[in-house]
């Protein structure tokens, strides 16, 4: 009699998924915020301006991910 193989099991598979998931997020997050940044110096404004609008950028598109990311999360439980 040959022992049953143990699937590995799916909150595994969640955790991963999440955790590549949230790195994707920051990576797009960060591009925006650069993108924002970059932006905003071209239209002439001080690099404290460019900065602040570059942070505020990140913040909304990772809490925007975040959220979508911990939706799916649930989802896949």
């Amino acid at each position: 009699m040959q022992p049953k193989e143990q699937a590995v099991p799916s909150s595994t598979y969640t955790a991963v998924l999440t955790i590549l998931a949230s790195t994707v997020a920051v990576i797009i997050s960060l591009l925006v915020a650069l993108a924002a940044g970059l932006l905003a110096r071209a239209d002439n404004a001080s690099w404290a301006t460019a900065v602040n609008r570059g942070g505020v950028a990140f913040a909304a598109t990772l809490t925007l991910l975040v959220l979508l990311v911990s939706t799916v999360a649930g989802l896949l439980t």
